[in-house]
């Protein structure tokens, strides 16, 4: 996020913005897997709900900020300081996200648990996630084409949209989740 704002890149501080999301988001994991743990048949709590609608409202907020500054860097004809950044925070998150991704993925299966896999597959997001930023960045960075970060950072609006959707269905107890990880998209499913 610092380094986003710093450079004046709307891509990369939404992208930070997302990831202190998913940090919020990861807390009310946490909480799910020791309930399940402790009772394997047990519904979600209160806490689970509201951390999820707290987690689905930030993600539309972050949806609606990174319009807003679309819509101005428009206007004002914006271009970002760099996006080196953008480039060195994207391949650091794609490599950490792949391999997160195939370690929840390998803990779900061994654990039996629904869940921990469909988590595993909103991390599959970030991974696309970090190649908007990685795309968008690298465009600019190689081109100084103007509206790369814009281009972007409306990538993580359709993004955002999806896992803030997703997260107010699983609060409703109503969500199928696919095996991409997005609900939009035609694929395996499971209904948690």
């Amino acid at each position: 996020m610092i380094l986003g704002y710093k450079d004046e890149t709307l891509t990369l501080f939404g992208f930070g913005v997302d990831s202190f999301i998913e940090v919020m988001s990861g807390i009310g994991i946490a909480v799910m897997i020791l309930r399940i743990q402790k009772n394997p048949e047990s519904s979600k709590n209160e806490f689970e709900i509201k951390a999820l609608k707290v987690t689905g409202t930030a993600f539309y907020l972050l949806s609606a900020g990174l319009f807003v500054g679309i819509i101005i860097n428009i206007i004002n004809h914006h271009k970002p300081e760099t996006t080196l950044w953008g480039i060195i925070i994207s391949i650091i998150s794609i490599l950490v996200m792949v391999w997160l991704m195939t370690a929840k993925k390998v803990v779900g299966t061994k654990l039996h648990s629904e869940p921990i896999i469909s988590d595993s597959n909103c991390t599959k997001v970030c991974v696309y996630m970090s190649i908007v930023l990685l795309a968008s960045s690298l465009i600019y960075e190689l081109t100084g084409f103007a509206y790369a970060d814009v281009i972007g950072a409306a990538g993580l609006i359709y993004f955002s949209i999806s896992e803030g959707k997703e997260a107010f269905e699983k609060a409703k107890g109503k969500i199928v989740v696919r095996e991409s990880g997005l609900n939009n998209i035609p694929g395996n499913e499971m209904t948690l």
